[in-house]
């Protein structure tokens, strides 16, 4: 902290508030939490039926819950923000020479989450802030005008850094619309239905479980977001006897959760690792199809109703895809020329998604350090 700026028990510049809203509905107002993402926003935990005792939250508020306020959950409420809040929570507000949005930055840097944490930890069983201690947090106080300015900027940097978050995802979003225009054009010539199981053959269970022995495993998301390494297991820890070790550009899914579009191609980063008999896994048949083609197709949006009629099952969210009826599900065949322009695309789509991947988390850091720089004077 710059020496210029003089430092202050927050217990001088805040004020707690505990306004009981005092009838049973809440006024009717919404229950509002809070998250270290979003802030104060509505988290769909259920009330209580009778909410006489929740603390009314105005705009201009702080509001924390102790036990969770030492991962970031803290908030303070916009303008256009009203509701209550469960009484287990802390609600204060600035009441003198101190911006709220100065405060609220300064809570959520680095040196703010370590007063929080030194704070909140002092013998208790369980570590809370509660607002006593809230109120020992010492805080570089520099003049109004100065505190106005340093938000100021602290708000351009933060738009920026979510203009070029925005302008990555608009990127990828695009390159993946690209991969799925190539497959679905169909204006050289209507492409061939065929039937899966001249594309695919399923592969069949190849490693006996060891008890002592640890295996990875690979899942699939659902909505078309691939295949990912999943968690490390000892033998001891699964019922089922048997598994299927992936290999590079196989097809696999989860009979459970086809139908929400959790299917794909298996990447280079998941070979060798293992699925239970509950996901089907089918070699490739590449001299007809290529894994990218399959990975697109199964990946977009429009093809998961289909799969889901090929599902079984009365219960819609039970329904199963079972692997023969899988094989007897029909996709258009692209001319391999089409097969080969988008194999191209899509890896280049696929460099995109890896060079941002590897720069993410700088981008993340972005505003950690931004605010570090802030408190330190050096903004």
């Amino acid at each position: 902290m710059i020496e210029q700026w003089p430092l202050v028990k927050l217990g001088t510049v805040i004020r707690e508030e505990r306004e009981p809203v005092g009838s049973s509905d809440g006024d009717g107002l919404p229950v509002l939490g809070v998250t270290n993402v979003e802030g104060v926003t509505q988290t769909g935990v259920e009330a209580s039926a009778d909410r006489s005792k929740y603390l009314r939250l105005r705009p201009g508020h702080f509001v924390y819950n102790p036990y969770r306020i030492n991962v970031g959950s803290i908030g303070l409420l916009s303008g256009t923000q009203d509701g209550i809040c469960s009484p287990a929570y802390v609600v204060f507000k600035p009441i003198e020479r101190i911006d709220a949005n100065f405060l609220r930055f300064f809570l959520k840097s680095a040196h703010g989450s370590q007063l929080i944490n030194f704070h909140g930890n002092r013998g208790s069983v369980r570590s809370a802030l509660r607002f006593d201690d809230l109120c020992k947090i010492e805080i570089p106080l520099p003049p109004l005008s100065e505190q106005r300015r340093i938000v100021a900027r602290i708000e351009e940097l933060a738009a920026q850094i979510e203009e070029a978050k925005a302008l990555r995802k608009q990127a990828a979003e695009e390159a993946e619309a690209l991969c799925r225009a190539i497959l679905f054009d169909r204006s050289n010539g209507e492409p061939i239905p065929t039937q899966m199981r001249k594309l695919l053959s399923l592969r069949q269970p190849d490693v006996v479980v060891e008890p002592n022995e640890a295996y990875e495993f690979a899942g699939v998301f659902c909505f078309g977001k691939g295949v990912f390494r999943g968690q490390k297991r000892t033998g001891l820890e699964f019922a089922y006897r048997q598994l299927t070790r992936l290999r590079k550009d196989d097809f696999v899914y989860p009979k459970l959760m086809a139908w929400e579009g959790a299917l794909g191609v298996v990447p280079p980063e998941c070979d060798g690792l293992v699925v239970s008999t509950e996901f089907p896994v089918f070699a490739v048949n590449q001299e007809l199809i290529l894994p990218e083609v399959l990975d697109v197709y199964f990946r977009t949006p429009s093809v998961w109703p289909l799969v889901s009629e090929a599902s079984t099952g009365t219960n819609v969210r039970r329904r199963r895809l079972n692997p023969l009826n899988f094989l007897n599900f029909e996709m258009y065949l692209p001319p391999m020329r089409t097969q080969e322009k988008l194999r191209e695309v899509k890896g280049n789509v696929d460099k995109l998604k890896r060079l941002q991947a590897e720069t993410a988390s700088e981008m993340d850091a972005l505003l950690p350090s931004i605010l570090d720089k802030a408190f330190k004077g050096e903004l």
